[in-house]
């Protein structure tokens, strides 16, 4: 089964790699339009959470919103197929990041420093691999995954990941390499943010309900000393994507840091200021609130 998967995977590849941009995104489109109509299970998910953080929304409109959500999704997964086989100099033409020149003018002017950003599920996210292009005065551009079970598939995607010269840390089994890599000067670390904190996170409003939340970039930020930011990949057009920079989050205040709990709320309102901003471009899919809490907690 995983050899089959392997070659699927690379017959999808072979074939988006020729056929242009603009088509692959309107295929996509309409994979995701049949999957909201076969998978009820997300459809269902996506809809709960959707009337869950946008209450003042009808069933009309949410059920609409969901619907392009999931067009989206498949318009995004077919798009990373296509865009994984682009050069630098095709990337750019369909990517625009201009927000990020405060950041390459400050990481110029000091070759010893670091950021952090806290990045997420928000449209074609895997493009942020090719930060590199708006922050060339970087020296290191590092990220991490979540490694596939499948060998095969597995070394397929970090070939791919691999071509935008960004370096690539598996989270469950590369943590000491990864700590490694933030102890270098001119560092620039793209960290997903956004999804279930597990049974550790800490307990705070995700758009208005609680929800465990990683604190693990206000942590590292503070440990490291690297400047702390929430980014997010929006799509603007068919095959066209913009990569947006949050102002940047505080991490002292009276010449003392600031709590880990109030720089992760503060993280936290950037994102769901982002998830306002275009709620389809989300994947509100994932269980993102779902209780962990032990049956103590939960009857004390």
């Amino acid at each position: 089964m995983e050899t089959i998967l392997y070659l699927l995977c690379r017959l999808l590849l072979a074939l988006t790699a020729v056929v242009p941009l603009r088509l692959v995104a309107w295929i996509g489109r309409r994979g995701g339009g049949l999957a909201w109509l076969l998978d009820k299970r997300h459809r269902n998910m996506a809809l709960e959470n959707l009337a869950a953080a946008f209450p003042e929304k009808s069933e009309r409109e949410i059920r609409q919103l969901a619907k392009v959500h999931f067009q989206r999704l498949g318009e995004t997964y077919a798009c990373i197929l296509k865009t994984s086989s682009m050069d630098a100099d095709e990337i750019r033409r369909v990517l625009s990041m201009d927000s990020f020149e405060e950041i390459e003018q400050w990481m110029a002017d000091n070759p010893d420093g670091k950021i952090i950003l806290a990045i997420g599920h928000f449209g074609q996210f895997e493009l942020f691999l090719w930060l590199k292009l708006a922050v060339p005065s970087a020296k290191n551009w590092i990220t991490t995954y979540r490694g596939l079970r499948q060998e095969k598939l597995n070394k397929l995607l970090g070939q791919l990941r691999g071509k935008s010269g960004a370096q690539l840390f598996d989270r469950r089994t590369e943590a000491a390499e990864l700590k490694q890599a933030l102890n270098e000067p001119s560092t620039v670390l793209g960290l997903l943010a956004d999804q279930h904190g597990g049974i550790n996170g800490l307990r705070m409003p995700v758009m208005g309900r609680e929800a465990s939340v990683n604190p693990a970039p206000a942590v590292m930020a503070k440990r490291y000393r690297c400047r702390l930011f929430a980014a997010a990949c929006f799509r603007i057009a068919p095959g066209k994507w913009r990569l947006e920079l949050a102002p940047e989050i505080i991490l002292h205040e009276n010449d003392k840091l600031r709590d880990t709990t109030a720089i992760t709320a503060d993280l936290v309102a950037a994102q769901d200021e982002f998830i306002r901003a275009d709620p389809a471009n989300w994947f509100w899919v994932h269980n993102r609130w779902k209780d962990v809490r032990t049956a103590a907690e939960r009857e004390g």
